[in-house]
């Protein structure tokens, strides 16, 4: 039994895949600038910086249980799921693919905890 106060498991889980997710796309931005070429790509910078914003933003506004929790995760679990689209299209790149693999994990997240008011 949940007290008023505990957040509930999909609610944790949201949050710890969103602050993961937020700091694979922070560190591969870096890893991409560094890399330049194909990396530093606008669709692929856009994509990881939107993803950056957005799961900080889900795991600030779920952790204080904003009446708007649960629309965020809808957005954010949309745009991680193209962050991780926009990541595989690197392929051989383990980097990239460990970037995807944790917004894909984010995505499933955020997609679990909006569904629990539906």
């Amino acid at each position: 039994m949940r007290t008023e106060g505990q957040l509930s498991p999909e609610m944790q889980r949201c949050i710890d895949a969103c602050m993961e997710s937020h700091s694979s796309c922070e560190q591969t931005m870096s890893y991409c600038l560094q890399q330049g070429g194909r990396h530093v790509d606008m669709a692929m910078m856009g994509a990881l910086m939107d993803c950056s914003d957005i799961t900080r933003l889900c795991a600030d506004m779920t952790m204080r249980r904003s009446p708007m929790a649960m629309e965020m995760a809808r957005m954010c679990a949309q745009v991680a799921a193209k962050c991780a689209e926009a990541c595989m299209a690197m392929s051989g790149d383990a980097t990239m693919k460990g970037c995807a693999d944790k917004c894909r994990a984010c995505a499933d997240a955020c997609k679990a905890m909006a569904a629990m008011r539906a």
